[in-house]
């Protein structure tokens, strides 16, 4: 009799250990797929606001509740097979221009003091960051996106605008290196 209840209680714990894993699984799969995710920054395209190979935290949520916003720095899927990390820096009706290594959008100056380290080097350098181009009106469902790193970025520029589906989250913070750890704003 004693037996049979030890049989039954390893059963028992045993099954109750396959559905924690099962449950545990399911809910790290569901956060991945629809909460958040981890990204790996391939590239230059982002520097100096992101370098190569450093890890960010990418919020997927955030765009089923709300559309991008212009300085949000996405991550967008141009391709079945690519990921790429840019910046937003014009939203749906905007219209977008560079001149004279300045970007305007709606015919206004845009700020970019994110863009000063790599300006001054494009200088030094006897070159533009920013080649002329546009103007360019964004269509409804699309965002335009720009690498800050930009004589070094393949982005609207190329591909075009970017439809909102082809937009998978933003992102919220850099967690490798971990002496690097902070908000990429």
């Amino acid at each position: 009799m004693e037996q049979r209840q030890k049989s039954a209680n390893w059963k028992t714990e045993l099954q109750d250990w396959i559905k924690s894993f099962l449950m545990i699984g399911g809910l790290t799969a569901f956060v991945y797929v629809f909460i958040m995710a981890p990204y790996v920054v391939e590239g230059r395209s982002m520097e100096t606001t992101l370098h190569d190979q450093e890890r960010v935290i990418v919020n997927k949520a955030i765009y089923y509740l709300s559309k991008p916003q212009k300085g949000d720095i996405v991550i967008i899927h141009p391709t079945d097979d690519e990921n790429w990390i840019k910046r937003v820096v014009a939203v749906a009706g905007d219209t977008v221009e560079a001149k004279n290594d300045q970007l305007y959008v709606n015919g206004q100056l845009v700020n970019e003091v994110y863009l000063t380290p790599n300006k001054l080097k494009a200088s030094a350098a006897g070159v533009t960051l920013t080649h002329d181009f546009g103007p360019i009106k964004v269509p409804e469902d699309s965002v335009f996106v720009l690498g800050d790193n930009r004589n070094h970025s393949a982005d609207s520029r190329v591909i075009g605008p970017v439809k909102l589906e082809q937009v998978v989250g933003r992102a919220e913070v850099v967690y490798w290196p971990l002496n690097q750890i902070r908000l990429p704003r």
